[in-house]
């Protein structure tokens, strides 16, 4: 198997189980949103230390801690990825499976969006008409919804966000996720001691399945991060953006099928936009990416 197809069918894996989650946070409950957080999180933190350590990677932590900036971005990391990781439990929850699916097809427009806002990136024409549409889009789903999609856009900006703190701090994804868990873990941990404390915790009170599944939060997480490790240094960013498309689009279809979720005739026409939005931005993206490979190409035979 070539490096490349191995990255690619990892890649595919990743999203594959990202788009699975939908099945996996229901079977927690009776659980709270804020409970499964705090346990996903405290579990990470045995579960990516253990990959820390079994993938000889300690000394890149340890690089990590002594760079003072990238501590900072990641500390910023780990609070925007609580609030994703937090309301997307909530949202599958309480059947906003459709709407949590929204969130991540919107969130390459938002990503962009937060370049020109923040970082000072000019759009193209085909962009500019993709941000357009999205938002056209946005503004149908809510007037249909009778409120702001929320859960969508806190998802599409909370993993912007997070996006682009992980960028500038420039740091692999096994010595990243270990720091923004260790940095979550106390108040994760302490929220479930004062949980237990007031009889408010499920963990060991609703059976060893569940305590199991529980425990389980924390390879769940990491898994899907391994595997998307591996693609991301194997595949080209062109195909990886392809492919992030995979999770959503399962999502989505898990919603609308398996959990039953309602889909009006409003809410169609602001998906199709959506979708519309995203192949405007799709095929922009490849354009741009053959332009600069024709104009490195010359370049590189000097």
């Amino acid at each position: 198997m070539t490096p490349e197809r191995r990255g690619f069918l990892s890649g595919a894996a990743a999203y594959l189980l990202w788009g699975l989650f939908p099945l996996y946070w229901p079977l927690l409950e009776p659980a709270g949103a804020l409970e499964i957080l705090s346990h996903r999180i405290a579990w990470s933190v045995i579960t990516m230390t253990a990959v820390l350590l079994l993938t000889s990677r300690v000394p890149f932590f340890r690089a990590l801690l002594a760079d003072r900036r990238a501590r900072a971005l990641l500390v910023l990391a780990a609070v925007v990825i609580a609030v994703n990781w937090g309301t997307y439990i909530w949202g599958v929850n309480h059947h906003r499976v459709v709407e949590t699916s929204l969130g991540y097809f919107i969130n390459p427009l938002v990503t962009v969006l937060m370049g020109v806002l923040i970082l000072g990136e000019r759009l193209r024409r085909l962009q500019w008409i993709a941000l357009a549409v999205a938002a056209v889009a946005v503004v149908g789903l809510t007037v249909e919804y009778g409120r702001p999609p929320w859960v969508a856009l806190i998802l599409a900006f909370s993993f912007g966000t997070y996006g682009l703190a992980k960028k500038q701090a420039g740091v692999e994804a096994t010595e990243s996720l270990t720091f923004e868990t260790l940095v979550l873990a106390p108040v994760a941990v302490g929220y479930l001691i004062w949980a237990g404390t007031r009889g408010e915790s499920h963990f060991l009170t609703d059976g060893t399945g569940h305590a199991l599944l529980m425990v389980l939060t924390g390879v769940v997480t990491a898994v899907p991060l391994l595997f998307f490790g591996v693609a991301a240094i194997r595949v080209p960013m062109t195909t990886l953006g392809l492919l992030q498309y995979l999770a959503p689009f399962i999502q989505f279809v898990l919603g609308v099928t398996f959990l039953d979720e309602h889909m009006s005739a409003m809410r169609w026409a602001g998906f199709l936009l959506v979708w519309i939005a995203l192949v405007l931005f799709t095929v922009d993206s490849l354009r741009h990416h053959r332009r600069t490979r024709a104009s490195e190409a010359p370049e590189a035979l000097v």
